[in-house]
């Protein structure tokens, strides 16, 4: 066990929720004491001065960090192979990709590395991952949990949200309760009453075509109606819906220019005066920067606007039904080095909207969301389903998962060995 590590362990108190639990944190959050690298060449050798309001609450529930998971460059990409730190493989398949950017975090809770693992999201980076790594991902709602450190009025803060991957419904839980905001009128029960009250004859909308109106691969599209099927064996009532629906064109591009604007903003931020970044930093970050820095205020604000506005085709869905279920991400863990960095601008954007867009309105409407990995498909692939709810209804949701995962539980004991097993291999 790493020094810093041991020395944490020796002084937590053994009253929390997690004591002794290791864990690692995702490198886009920094811990005092820890490398922040943001999966940049930019900053190589970098140390967290401090943490946050989040990372003392995991100190307080007695998680033990043993180090940092790889991410994309600053989150960016829907695969996690930067140049700075390689590419992460996916257990199940080493030859393929374990998504982005919280695709560190994935591929250690999958091969067992760490029973659990901090990610983030904010269009689907760790309902993305869960997905292609067949772990459970949860993503908080809007205001749910203690600051990160970003600023309340950041672009992105609407959208950004912090929690973990986990291998059990459980974990997931314990996690959010111990990184909860304070005062909130409805904090999440404990794991074992969640569990013990499963859901009954819910009202859930299903729906096979993202955002943009596109259909999923087969094998995802074949996933979803197993799950459809599966939760109907529950006595839950299933009703076909449209889905949510975005103009790619519109809100595409807004969500481009917020990415673009908040890209530069970090540069600048962390290389103030440092003109010479193109060795230091990918095409497609320096590509978002450029298009950032040359945006006018007036078009950032219209951004802002659209983005709000995008977000109610997801809760204008809600109206009438409990929960909304979909795929997590359109495709399975695709081959690495097929969207990796250096790849065309164009391309990596159209991937990353792919990639997104049955996650993303959930995120722009501030609802929270899960992937569930109920199946695996050919060739032998992790398929997640996605379930989002409104705001205030995470027990719910949380409800809703231990009765799934109950029903049909995931990760059996050999194919965890099996991936233990390759992952050493490698």
């Amino acid at each position: 066990m790493p020094t810093p590590a041991r020395q944490r362990i020796e002084g937590l108190a053994p009253d929390g929720a997690c004591h002794g639990v290791p864990t690692l944190l995702k490198d886009l959050l920094a811990d005092p004491g820890l490398p922040i690298g943001l999966g940049s060449r930019l900053m190589a050798g970098q140390i967290a001065p401090q943490g946050s309001a989040y990372t003392e609450a995991l100190d307080a529930a007695g998680l033990v960090v043993l180090g940092k998971t790889t991410t994309s460059e600053f989150g960016l990409l829907g695969t996690t192979e930067p140049p700075a730190t390689g590419a992460t493989r996916n257990p199940w398949d080493l030859t393929r990709s374990a998504g982005g950017s919280s695709g560190g975090a994935a591929a250690a809770v999958a091969s067992s590395m760490v029973p659990v693992a901090h990610a983030s999201d904010g269009g689907g980076s760790i309902r993305g991952p869960a997905a292609l790594c067949g772990v459970f991902g949860f993503k908080p709602g809007r205001g749910r949990i203690s600051s990160t450190g970003i600023p309340p009025e950041a672009p992105l803060a609407g959208i950004l949200s912090d929690h973990c991957l986990s291998r059990t419904v459980r974990d997931s839980t314990t996690w959010l309760r111990a990184t909860e905001a304070a005062g909130l009128p409805h904090p999440l029960p404990e794991a074992t009453a969640l569990a013990n009250d499963p859901p009954a004859g819910l009202r859930i909308g299903w729906f096979a075509r993202d955002c943009f109106g596109e259909l999923p691969e087969p094998e995802v599209l074949a996933g979803l109606e197993r799950t459809v099927a599966l939760c109907e064996t529950l006595g839950h009532q299933l009703v076909p819906v449209a889905g949510p629906r975005l103009e790619r064109a519109v809100a595409g591009r807004a969500m481009f220019h917020l990415m673009a604007v908040t890209t530069a903003g970090m540069i600048d931020m962390l290389a103030p005066g440092l003109e010479d970044t193109a060795d230091l930093l990918e095409p497609y970050t320096r590509w978002l920067a450029d298009h950032g820095c040359g945006l006018a205020p007036p078009r950032i604000g219209e951004a802002m606007q659209v983005i709000a506005a995008s977000g109610a085709a997801l809760t204008d869905c809600l109206d009438g039904v409990d929960l909304l279920l979909s795929p997590t991400i359109p495709f399975a863990a695709f081959p690495l080095g097929a969207f990796a960095p250096g790849t065309a601008n164009e391309v990596l954007r159209a991937h990353v909207e792919r990639s997104a867009a049955d996650t993303a309105p959930a995120s722009l409407a501030g609802c929270l969301a899960m992937s569930v990995p109920l199946h695996v498909g050919p060739p032998g692939l992790p398929l997640g389903s996605h379930f989002s709810a409104p705001a205030g209804g995470n027990a719910l949701l949380f409800r809703l998962a231990f009765q799934l995962e109950r029903a049909a539980p995931w990760l059996p004991r050999r194919q965890a060995l099996s991936r233990r097993l390759a992952w050493r291999r490698s």
